[in-house]
């Protein structure tokens, strides 16, 4: 590993194998998955459930199979980075479906506009994630469609630990410099692609801002990463890097 954090000892209990093959046999994402790949992401599947409380939410039901596999898929961007991007947070919020957040923001004349937007992810900064059960098994329903909100709510944890939710995760220096400057120019292109009004191989979503292109071009590393290499090819190979080979043929 190469990422600039101390390592700490491992405590988590192993998990039960019958479970992880029952939890995994349900995740597309990881039917190739090679040994040592596997090895790693049952040991922070492992970590997860030991670190982390899973809060189901509105009558929401989830057994210990579905916990697992939530754990598994939030652990799948951290194959590469290891166990330290599980820092920062402790719980997961499971809500059925898609859940409403109240939003606040201050436009460019100074005035305050507020309402009720409805999610299906969300990863606060100092805080939890929170998925839409719904939404998650859409994507596992559908894995080659470009979306995967774990994926995406775990890259916004993984931009925040180096103290900045930027578009930029904590990288040694050398690659952070090289990072910045391709991400920017893809960024910068792709929003006067969508200001234009062009059509998008990638979600326009993706313009909303520097961490929100990261955490989608993240989703589309794992659910669509011939779309992404198409469209970003240098956005594309530091994800590569940055999380491995893409899980899906």
């Amino acid at each position: 590993m190469i990422w600039p954090f101390s390592r700490r000892p491992r405590t988590a209990p192993a998990l039960d194998p019958s479970l992880c093959r029952q939890a995994a046999a349900g995740l597309p994402w990881l039917r190739d998955l090679d040994p040592p790949r596997q090895q790693r992401l049952h040991a922070l599947a492992a970590e997860f459930l030991a670190d982390k409380a899973i809060t189901p939410l509105h009558g929401l039901r989830l057994d210990e199979v579905q916990r697992l596999r939530l754990a598994m898929l939030c652990c799948m961007p951290l194959l590469e980075f290891g166990r330290e991007g599980l820092h920062g947070w402790k719980e997961l919020l499971v809500y059925p479906a898609a859940f409403r957040a109240q939003r606040s923001h201050v436009d460019a004349h100074g005035i305050l506009h507020e309402g009720a937007e409805e999610l299906i992810g969300e990863a606060w900064e100092r805080g939890p994630v929170i998925l839409s059960w719904a939404d998650v098994r859409s994507d596992i329903a559908a894995p080659n469609d470009g979306f995967c909100v774990a994926a995406h709510e775990i890259a916004h944890k993984l931009d925040a630990l180096d103290g900045a939710m930027d578009g930029t995760p904590p990288l040694p220096r050398d690659w952070q410099r090289q990072w910045a400057a391709d991400f920017q120019r893809a960024y910068d292109g792709f929003c006067a692609e969508v200001d234009a009004g062009h059509d998008t191989a990638i979600d326009p979503y993706a313009a909303e801002a520097p961490e929100e292109f990261f955490a989608v071009c993240t989703e589309y590393h794992f659910s669509d990463a011939r779309t992404l290499q198409a469209a970003m090819p240098e956005v594309a190979a530091h994800l590569r890097r940055f999380y491995g080979a893409p899980l899906l043929a």
